[in-house]
């Protein structure tokens, strides 16, 4: 029977940060510093919103883009936010968290043998969806460019074959970001041909000293962009499920086929929750903000105090520090520490082969947890001489 699976699955992995947080679980009195999910809970209008719903009987299937008032929300939001003009019915599509849209996003636009452009290293999950649509992913090592994915290296590496560029800015894992000036490159690139950019959004808010720019904001490129957005990250709403894609109407239509079918629409529920979270919560994506830029600030003390090297984080959060011992991997050194230093953070690998010699540290934890493991991973040097 084992033939007759679909042989596309042969070649995908379970996530190598899930395998690896999985393993960590096994161990005692370990400080993890490995999932990307803001410890704090959802705020409480927001949960009194989704417990509203219920008792107002919200329970039934919503139009499959999602509740009107949502929509309608979310185009006042990101044109508040990053001056960006997306109508309501035709070009927003509510979606089961982030994942489903750039799921949905690959399904509509990905032909078999099609390439794929993606920053190395960068979040496992474009990978599988893009091979699973019967693309092509192709990691460009973005090492020597401060982890980003610019224009010199987008034309280095299109070929014939190249139907998409995926922007994950902010970063994970890496945090960095593009500044405006970069991404009006990459729309003067891609503007006389026939590419899709896929941006994926979803640290958008989480950005500290600069205004985070969209690509979408170029309007020129408009019909090329596909956005991809939610409240997980910036509402600490990750079990909710809601994202969103923003993308020309010729394309939206196209996109709501894929999710209809697939999943009809996003939770009633989570939609009025969502609502609340954009229409109010703004204020508590602010203190969240700046209680992860205070976390950041202290991390990178403490790197600079280890002497190790990293690209400073413009947002999310995540710090990529170079961390290596010649002659073993980066895997096999977070198991070592895991072992001897009871602190986990995620091997580099897990973010494609341009993360070997790093590791990812989220510092989406208390300031009393990141002190304790960086103590722990401080000691573990020092005893190592990396």
């Amino acid at each position: 029977m084992h033939s007759r699976i679909n042989p596309r699955l042969s070649t995908i992995e379970i996530s190598g940060i899930r395998k690896f947080f999985n393993m960590v679980s096994d161990y005692d009195d370990v400080v993890s510093l490995t999932i990307g999910q803001p410890d704090f809970p959802t705020p409480s209008s927001i949960k009194q919103a989704g417990i509203d719903a219920i008792h107002n009987n919200q329970t039934s299937y919503t139009h499959n883009a999602g509740i009107i008032e949502l929509r309608r929300a979310i185009s006042a939001h990101v044109s508040t936010l990053y001056q960006l003009d997306y109508e309501p019915v035709e070009e927003i599509i509510v979606t089961v968290g982030a994942s489903q849209a750039i799921d949905i996003t690959l399904r509509t636009i990905l032909e078999t043998g099609d390439e794929v452009l993606l920053p190395g290293p960068v979040y496992p999950g474009y990978e599988p969806l893009i091979k699973l649509s019967g693309g092509v992913p192709v990691h460009i090592d973005t090492r020597d460019n401060g982890f980003k994915l610019t224009a010199d290296l987008i034309r280095e590496n299109v070929t014939p074959e190249t139907k998409a560029i995926i922007l994950p800015y902010p970063s994970n894992p890496t945090g960095v970001s593009l500044t405006e000036k970069e991404l009006r490159d990459i729309a003067d690139l891609v503007k006389e041909r026939e590419l899709f950019i896929i941006a994926d959004e979803i640290y958008g808010e989480l950005v500290f000293e600069q205004e985070h720019t969209s690509i979408a904001k170029f309007k020129e490129i408009k019909d090329h962009v596909v956005v991809i957005n939610g409240v997980s990250k910036s509402q600490a709403m990750t079990g909710w499920r809601i994202g969103y894609t923003l993308a020309p109407a010729w394309l939206s239509r196209h996109l709501l086929k894929v999710h209809q079918y697939n999943v009809s629409c996003a939770s009633s529920i989570s939609q009025h929750a969502a609502l609340e979270a954009l229409q109010n919560g703004r204020i508590y994506t602010e203190e969240m903000k700046a209680a992860y830029q205070k976390r950041r600030d202290y991390v990178l003390n403490r790197l600079n105090k280890m002497g190790l090297d990293y690209s400073a984080p413009d947002g999310a959060f995540y710090v990529f520090p170079s961390l290596a011992l010649q002659g073993e991997t980066t895997f096999n050194l977070a198991v070592r520490m895991v072992k001897e230093a009871g602190v986990a953070l995620v091997p580099g690998d897990a973010f494609s082969e341009y993360g070997e010699g790093y590791m990812r540290l989220s510092y989406a934890y208390s300031l009393e947890t990141l002190e304790k493991g960086l103590d722990r991973l401080d000691n573990f040097l020092l005893n190592n001489r990396i």
